[in-house]
């Protein structure tokens, strides 16, 4: 082959890759009529599969959150007083152990999701936690809890990395932000009424002989087996076993989303298991850095869900009932603010700059908290963080998912995303210490540490993606093994 030979065939590549990278940036939505199905068409079958995915994983998320955060509840209600918590660092070390099998078996569960199927996997763990949860009532020594914590944490591990991978085969990258949101949304709100919950379930102190607290456990749990039930008749399978699902699509209908899928992103062909494939994500730094960035946001977010109810309570003076109740308003606000940020994101295509807005908002309503000695401005430092803290979730894992390629590594990447939540739930409880009680002052330098720490990320991160694309564009570069896919900022 001749010099000019040469030259003339690294120019053609260069122009197939300007123009395969200028068709991708303005395939927003990434259906028309050119895959047999008109737009109207296409949207219903999208909303379609959202009354099933979406309603289905977010209220069994929402049983998940209420279930691991309700110790708070339980705490004040006289679980603190019978079991001895109050000793020591008793109360967050039975918070610490279910993030340890948590974090252990994460990606096991993502395997098992991928191997077994999420239709039977992922209803089948949530009823297992649910009687275990159930079990928490009955318990006489603050050992038995520890050890039942730890149990829930094991089969909880197997949800969220699971429900992220499904979702993520089950949408395209700019639809997935919002879907995020909105199963994230439900499963908050879902979460947020566990304060009102157990406030009712309390009432019932001495029927059968138990204290309030116990039936907080024990009533949870039962609902957590109901919405297993629920799951199991409503979650569908990946996209290319979505046939067996009962009641779902027409096969019309599911060759039109694979092939929406596959011009996406090109990557919804089953691929079998293999070890190097699912591992290799590990060598992604980029992967690792969106972890970091989860890390940082579920420290906040734990240590909220965990001691609001502790601080409305000591902290900011209101009764053991009122503190119950004052729980829900700002998780409704936060499922609003999340939704509302899933538009944005999905419509203007940004990730990073929503995670660097909700880190600077709740560093305002941390200083709130910590140094306002008003409790009506405290309160509304609640909001802010649990806000952001909550609404930065989502996001973080449609930024991940818009910027990486390929099934294995879509597991593997959820499995770590969701490991470092658990390392972050696990600081969260160490932070915020029975000693430092009612100021928590250690845990809010924390947790704004977390926020710069999130707008450092970001930056590095958009840095390196601009440089990316504009390799892109110039037919320079190929990101993720395909011609003209860009990285999402």
């Amino acid at each position: 082959m001749s010099q000019s030979e040469s030259y003339a065939e690294k120019d053609a590549e260069k122009n197939v890759l300007q123009v395969e990278a200028t068709d991708l940036k303005q395939d927003t939505t990434c259906e028309d009529e050119d895959l047999g199905i008109s737009y109207a068409e296409g949207r219903k079958i999208i909303h379609k599969i959202d009354r099933r995915l979406i309603s289905a994983l977010g209220l069994m998320f929402g049983v998940s959150l209420m279930d691991r955060t309700n110790l708070g509840s339980a705490n004040i209600a006289g679980m603190a007083k019978e079991l001895h918590l109050a000793i020591g660092n008793r109360y967050s070390i039975a918070i610490i152990m279910f993030f340890v099998p948590y974090l252990i078996f994460q990606w096991p569960s993502a395997i098992l999701a991928r191997q077994i199927g999420p239709r039977i996997f992922l209803p089948a763990v949530s009823f297992a936690w649910g009687i275990v949860m159930l079990g928490m009532g009955f318990v006489h020594h603050w050992g038995e809890l520890v050890a039942l914590r730890a149990v829930v944490g094991l089969f909880e591990a197997a949800l969220l990395p699971g429900a992220l991978f499904l979702l993520q085969m089950w949408y395209c990258r700019y639809d997935v932000h919002k879907r995020y949101a909105s199963f994230y949304l439900i499963s908050v709100v879902g979460a947020s009424l566990s304060g009102v919950l157990s406030y009712g379930f309390m009432q019932m102190a001495g029927v059968g002989g138990y204290g309030g607290w116990r039936y907080i456990f024990i009533w949870e749990g039962v609902l957590t087996c109901v919405i297993a039930i629920i799951g199991a008749i409503l979650i569908v399978d990946f996209p290319q076993k979505a046939q067996n699902s009962r009641k779902f699509l027409e096969p019309r209908e599911l060759e039109y989303v694979i092939k929406l899928l596959q011009r996406d992103r090109n990557d919804t062909h089953e691929e079998p298991f293999n070890w190097a494939a699912f591992f290799k994500a590990g060598l992604d730094l980029k992967i690792w850095l969106f972890g970091l960035i989860f890390f940082a946001n579920t420290v906040i977010a734990y240590a909220i869900a965990l001691f609001l109810p502790i601080i409305l309570h000591q902290k900011m003076g209101f009764g053991v009932g009122i503190s119950q109740v004052m729980i829900t308003p700002p998780y409704i606000f936060a499922g609003i603010f999340m939704y509302v940020q899933g538009w944005f994101g999905d419509k203007y295509h940004v990730r990073g700059p929503i995670v660097v807005f909700n880190a600077l908002l709740g560093t305002c309503g941390l200083c709130l908290m910590a140094w306002v000695k008003a409790a009506g401005w405290q309160y509304f430092g609640v909001f802010l963080v649990t806000a952001t803290s909550n609404s930065s979730i989502p996001t973080v894992m449609a930024y991940q998912a818009n910027n990486i390629r390929g099934t294995w590594k879509r597991a593997s990447s959820s499995a770590i995303l969701v490991t470092m939540g658990a390392a972050g739930g696990i600081v969260g409880a160490l932070v915020f210490r029975a000693q430092d009680a009612p100021q928590y002052l250690p845990g809010m330098y924390a947790s704004i540490a977390c926020c710069i720490l999130q707008v450092f990320i970001v930056g590095v991160l958009s840095l390196q993606f601009s440089r990316m694309n504009k390799k892109v564009a110039n037919g320079e570069a190929i990101i993720e093994g395909l011609p003209g896919f860009l990285y999402t900022l």
